[in-house]
């Protein structure tokens, strides 16, 4: 009796039904907790088989002469336990990286100092300061009034509020960097929206809901890749090609990876509109009254447009157009973020206006995932220093003689291998922390222009949306129970394979056009 009124008491059309702590927890399963038991033991294992050479000698690491051969096979060791960790999540993300911070020193690949050093990176400023201001523009309502108004102005015609969701998600992908607090900030509304059209999950599915919720998770990845902002796995990609002496722009960045983002989110919205999960006439008629009505009340409850938004807008913008243009005017992303943190911060002065909107408190600042960044830095950092990647890729190179390989097929195979890993690990950060090391290898190895071949390949970091279990994001909008794992799948292997393949003719036709020496063939 209790769970039929329960059922009555549920309004699907309310927007606070759809917060993430009303949402179902996700059981990891037996074999899920088969790794995550074995994942420490392995791991220590691991980095005793390389420390302690038991599995031999390998020659390219006793060759070289950049630093101590005993150091090469000591940041192995680090290097694959930790991603034995991160990947198996048998303890927390961060206290892996506390780890390899401790190990790093201990075994002496690296000093102290430079060790603790990379807390201080200008990337880690980047993220703190980006953070900073993501938090202003949530806590002052400006990030969920826009929401709220786009969405409503485009009525009933479901097509353009799914198009609408994208674009939603390409604009808050430039300031809010964690795309899991992008999913929480829109998830309310496209519920909302797809209740309205009758899909309210489960037995109550319909293509309306899928096409909502995936869309929604694609753009959500995709629009993180457009800026170097966009995740924290970007600016450690950027962070190793700066130590391998190749700096990206913010601007440079924008230009080759934001209009390949709107390209893709359209061939999605298409696609999956049309093709996949195509929305019949009957389905795009709203199935219950009142949803609009509902949008708008929390449109109303946040009250006139207040100064706290439009101070908070004016940063944003400024802080945009300083990012767009840093080749230009010289000041690093870094500094400009630093500058908009301060100015979302900044107290009443005297009798000047008042240009802050938040304080220190209000900041929601992750450190967690902070001190996983460190320990990422600092295993890049020892990458670098050892070169175990680069060695050991000139070696394997060699001997398989990929020189007789056109650019082409090594960028392909590439870039498939760098696709085909979101569909086996939710660390976005563990991903390009093995693979892009090897990527700028490659690049070095043959004489290719790097930024050229390896900003393209940033484009895969964020494409985490085939399965449930391969981000955040992909969690949480499994939850909805709007779609299976199957239809997820269908919708998502379609979009990663054409991504690849609009990468390929992106590099070669389009940004050369720009001015990167990006030509495969």
């Amino acid at each position: 009796m209790s769970q039929v009124a329960s059922t009555k008491a549920f309004d699907p059309l309310d927007i606070r039904n759809y917060s993430l702590d009303k949402l179902p927890d996700l059981k990891g399963g037996v074999w899920m907790d088969r790794i995550k038991f074995a994942g420490l033991p392995l791991g220590v294992i691991s980095f005793l088989y390389f420390y302690l050479q038991w599995c031999g000698p390998i020659g390219v690491f006793e060759e070289q002469t950049k630093v101590a051969p005993e150091h090469c096979y000591a940041a192995l060791g680090i290097f694959v336990s930790s991603l034995i960790l991160w990947l198996s999540e048998a303890i927390p993300n961060y206290l892996t990286s506390f780890l390899i911070i401790v190990a790093t020193i201990l075994t002496g690949v690296m000093k102290m100092r430079p060790a603790f050093a990379m807390l201080g990176e200008p990337v880690m400023i980047l993220n703190i300061a980006s953070f900073i201001m993501a938090s202003a523009l949530v806590v002052t309502g400006l990030a969920k009034r826009i929401c709220l108004y786009v969405v409503l102005s485009m009525g009933n015609n479901v097509t353009l509020i799914l198009a609408c969701f994208i674009a939603l998600n390409l604009l808050l992908g430039a300031f809010i960097s964690a795309t899991s607090a992008k999913t929480a900030l829109l998830l309310p509304l496209f519920m909302v929206i797809s209740a309205m059209y009758g899909s309210t999950g489960g037995e109550n599915r319909n293509n309306v809901g899928r096409n909502m919720v995936l869309q929604n998770l694609l753009a959500n990845n995709v629009s993180a890749s457009a800026f170097i902002t966009g995740s924290a796995a970007n600016l450690l990609a950027a962070q190793l090609l700066e130590n391998a002496g190749y700096k990206v722009y913010y601007s440079d960045w924008i230009m080759a990876l934001l209009p390949l983002s709107i390209i893709q989110c359209a061939f999605a919205w298409y696609t999956g509109t049309r093709l996949i999960f195509p929305i019949r006439k009957e389905d795009s008629t709203p199935k219950l009254a009142g949803g609009h009505d509902r949008l708008r009340q929390e449109l109303f409850k946040l009250g006139p447009i207040s100064s706290a938004e439009i101070r908070a807008g004016i940063v944003f913008l400024t802080v945009l157009l300083l990012w767009g243009t840093d080749r230009y005017h010289g000041i690093r992303a870094e500094v400009i973020a630093l500058m908009g943190a301060i100015a979302v911060l900044m107290p009443a002065v005297c009798k000047l206006p008042r240009i802050g909107v938040i304080k220190w408190n209000d900041a929601d600042i992750p450190w967690h995932m902070l001190m996983f960044s460190w320990g990422a830095y600092v295993l890049g950092g020892l990458m670098d220093k050892t070169d175990i990647v680069g060695l050991w890729m000139h070696y394997s190179l060699d001997a398989w003689g990929a020189a007789s390989l056109p650019k082409v097929a090594v960028f392909t195979l590439l870039a498939s291998l760098f696709a085909l890993t979101t569909l086996v690990s939710e660390s976005k950060t563990a991903r390009t922390i093995v693979l892009f090391p090897i990527i700028i290898s490659v690049a070095k190895k043959f004489g290719w222009d790097v930024i050229g071949f390896c900003l393209p390949m940033a484009f895969l970091i964020n494409q985490v949306y085939v399965l449930y279990f391969n981000s955040k994001p992909a969690n949480i909008s499994y939850l909805t129970n709007q779609y299976t794992s199957w239809e997820s799948f269908k919708f998502g292997i379609f979009q990663l394979a054409a991504c690849v393949g609009m990468l390929i003719l992106w590099t070669q036709y389009v940004m050369p056009l720009m001015g990167f020496d990006s030509r495969l063939w």
